[in-house]
């Protein structure tokens, strides 16, 4: 099965697949390069979930600005 790329992934369906990861990383039963590659693909999942609660933040914090005379502002992604 192919793996879909972190950025298409919900941020939800990323966070089980990275807790799946570490499970088997922590296992210790991998081979060096298999476990090369799982942290590889840890650690893309990691950043693109990062990268999406840094969006959420940005979206949360113009919705929540005080100034209700404020001019709208577009989100950018």
């Amino acid at each position: 099965m192919a793996l879909k790329k972190p950025e298409n992934m919900q941020y939800e369906e990323a966070i089980t697949e990275l807790e799946k990861i570490v499970q088997h990383l922590e296992g210790g039963d991998l081979p060096l390069e298999d476990a090369l590659k799982q942290f590889e693909r840890g650690i893309s999942l990691a950043r693109s979930n990062s990268q999406k609660l840094q969006h959420a933040q940005q979206q949360v914090s113009i919705l929540m600005q005080n100034d209700v005379q404020a001019p709208l502002q577009n989100f950018e992604e």
